[in-house]
Formats: structure tokens, sequence, C-alpha cells
């Protein structure tokens, strides 16, 4: 890094409602598959860090759970997540899904994190989605009712007004040399990517309510070098007997389908064979006790 040159390192915290986006936004920023992306809410679960390293900036991007009301003590957890992230960082990121009007829910939290006293850039993300006359209107509002803050339309999807993003986000960061190794992009450890991706092939694979009671646990990861192979077990853990069949599958179809999905995924990640176990076990009341909650890391 030239020394003559203004370096600005800090961290940015995404935070929204469900489902509006952030970990599509967390991906293209970062330019690598750091979180999991489904259609469904409540994807996110635990605080992932995600690095941005550019020649005049290092941003550390902390993508959280969406806000909602909880309804177990793993979503206690999730908006507690959410709401400690927001202490932690030089920069809050709004991510709004963009509409015709605000919501509710959108303003309820908007009050939220302009309590925090932080720098705020509200996004309003899926862009490509709405007429732009409606768009002008929803930041007119915004604008009006917060003043001071940076307000940037995006699609994160389309990839539109990103790198406008990036200014914005740098402009607000203090003067800092980088935070963490610049060969880095994520904060999660291989152990912790491979729960995840299988976590999010059980949530593009089933229906209902099944995906929201389920925790992946990595049993099992050992390196085989001399093969380029690594060899990871993994439970997959719900809450009802029913719900372990329909995991399973009619001749355990479903899994193995999960399995070979996952250990695709994780072999274009982490660039080396994969040798993928699962097993579905049935843990009742697991997203309400509090010691298991701990043990699978929320």
């Amino acid at each position: 890094m030239d020394a003559s040159k203004t370096h600005r390192a800090g961290f940015v915290t995404l935070v929204g409602r469900t489902n509006v986006g952030k970990s599509t936004l967390l991906n293209r920023l970062v330019g690598q598959k750091v979180a999991i992306v489904t259609p469904r809410p409540q994807t996110t679960r635990r605080r992932i860090v995600g690095i941005v390293n550019e020649p005049d900036a290092q941003i550390l991007l902390v993508d959280t759970p969406g806000f909602h009301e909880p309804r177990s003590k793993l979503n206690e957890r999730m908006v507690e997540t959410a709401r400690r992230s927001l202490t932690e960082s030089e920069v809050v990121l709004v991510v709004i899904e963009a509409g015709a009007q605000l919501l509710e829910g959108d303003r309820l939290l908007l009050d939220e994190v302009t309590r925090s006293g932080h720098p705020l850039v509200i996004v309003l993300n899926k862009i490509d989605k709405m007429p732009r006359e409606h768009l002008m209107a929803v930041v007119a509002e915004l604008g009006q009712a917060l003043p001071t803050a940076e307000i940037v339309p995006i699609s994160a999807l389309k990839r539109e007004n990103l790198p406008e993003l990036l200014r914005v986000i740098k402009s607000l960061l203090p003067e800092s040399p980088s935070l963490m190794p610049e060969d880095e992009y994520t904060d999660q450890t291989e152990r912790m990517i491979a729960a995840e991706v299988v976590r999010e092939k059980i949530f593009l694979a089933m229906r209902q309510e099944i995906p929201f009671s389920t925790a992946v646990e990595v049993e099992q990861f050992v390196e085989v070098p001399e093969r380029e192979l690594t060899r990871i077990s993994a439970a997959i853990i719900v809450e009802r007997d029913s719900h372990k069949g329909m995991v399973i599958g009619a001749r355990g179809q479903q899994l193995k389908l999960i399995g070979t999905k996952a250990r695709l995924e994780l072999e274009r990640i982490l660039g080396r064979h994969i040798f993928l176990e699962l097993n579905v076990r049935v843990e009742k009341g697991w997203t309400d006790d509090p010691r298991r909650l701990k043990e699978l890391g929320f």
C-alpha cells in the first residue's frame, strides 16, 4: 500500500428486516459467496463478516439476522445478534426493499438504528422491480425524514449502482490501516462454511416449516492433503420425528440430493475434493434450549 495515499478501514453493519437481500448484497460486494442465500426469510442466523479489500480501503461488512418478531429462543438470539452488531460498527447500512412506500417495519427499524448514533446509509434494494417514479418518491420521503443519512438505491441481484454504494461507504470510514489480512474475504472457518452450505441446500429443498427448525452440526472435518480431499461428517438436527423422515425422503433420495448439492458447492468454494457424510438426528425442543443453542453457536 502506498503510504502517501489515504487508506480507510472499519466495520460496516448490514441490518434490515428478513428477506430484503442483505446476504445477496454482502456476496456481491465481497465478490465471493460468504453468506448463504435462499428465498426463505430468516436464512441468516449468525453474525457473518465479509471483507472487501480495495487499494484505498478495507471494508469489514457484518451481515446480521433480519429483524423479526421472535417465536423461540433461537429467534430471540438472532435478533439480539443483530442489535449487538450495531454497537460494533463505524457505519450502519439499513437495507430496505424498495417499494411504493415505506412499510411500518422499516420505519420502526430506522427509528431504532438512528438512536445508535452511527453514520447511516439507507440502501434501497431491488430497484429493478419497481418504476423509477415510485423510487424517487420514496427517496424524497427518506431524505426529508433523515436528512443526515446517505441514501443509495441499488439492485444487489443485478449489481446496479454498487460502485456508488462502495464510494459512499468508504467516505464514511475512518482513516486506518487494514484491520484484517488482505488476502482473506471472511472471518468464517471452513468448518462453519460447510455447515452453512448444507443448511442452505436444506432450505432450498424443503417446504413448509422444516428449514426453520433445522440446524447443521459438523462433527468431523478431516483434511487429507496428499489426496487434495476433505472428509466432512455432519448431523442435520430436526425437532420432530416426522421432519426426520421428510429430510431423508423415500429410499433416502431427499438426503442424497441435499448431500450431492452441498458437496458440489463446497468443492467449488474450497477448491478440493469433498467426501460428505450426512445423518439426520431428532432433538426435540432444541430451538428453545439455551444450553443446546450455545453449543450450536447461537
